[in-house]
């Protein structure tokens, strides 16, 4: 038995090496050709009014982009190879669970919808133009649950969206 477990070790082992080699999403899908990109402020077209929402999600997109892709950020959009555009297109806070003799919200739900279009300048393509959408829950009459609620939706779009950016599924 332990020979067969110690035998089955090093197989999956051997098995895990060769998998990491062979696979990487660092620049997964993104054009060999496009070394740049641009992401000017997300607009906010979601009339919700969070202070700061923009600047926190096109903050998150830029940091991922530097640091888990092969992308450089360029500030300006017209020397940019590309361009990742983007808006905050809704956002709704809905009770989610109703509980109790009353049927009084338990839980809320926020929801946040991102548009983004995502442009190859050097050949002048679309690359995709999509909606993302990312959710959370949070417990009712809990402020600081609903800011981590807030910023886990919106971590959930922006993840999604860059996760198009960078691969094929």
């Amino acid at each position: 038995m332990r020979k067969t477990t110690g035998t089955l070790f090093v197989l999956l082992t051997l098995v895990t090496l060769l998998f990491q080699g062979c696979y990487s999403f660092s620049g997964a899908s993104i054009p060999p050709h496009l070394n740049t990109v641009a992401v000017p402020l997300f607009d906010d077209t979601s009339q919700a009014g969070i202070a700061e929402i923009r600047e926190r999600i096109t903050r998150s997109l830029t940091n991922k982009i530097e640091s888990q892709s092969t992308l450089s950020i360029e500030a300006d959009p017209d020397r940019a190879d590309s361009v990742l555009r983007g808006a905050i297109v809704s956002y709704s806070d809905e009770p989610s669970q109703l509980g109790g003799a009353t049927e009084r919200a338990v839980t809320y739900r926020i929801t946040i919808v991102l548009k983004a279009d995502f442009d190859d300048q050097v050949k002048n393509t679309k690359l995709f133009s999509q909606t993302f959408v990312g959710f959370a829950d949070y417990q009712a009459g809990d402020y600081a649950a609903q800011q981590g609620a807030i910023q886990s939706a919106y971590d959930m779009a922006a993840d999604d969206l860059f996760n198009r950016m960078i691969s094929n599924w």
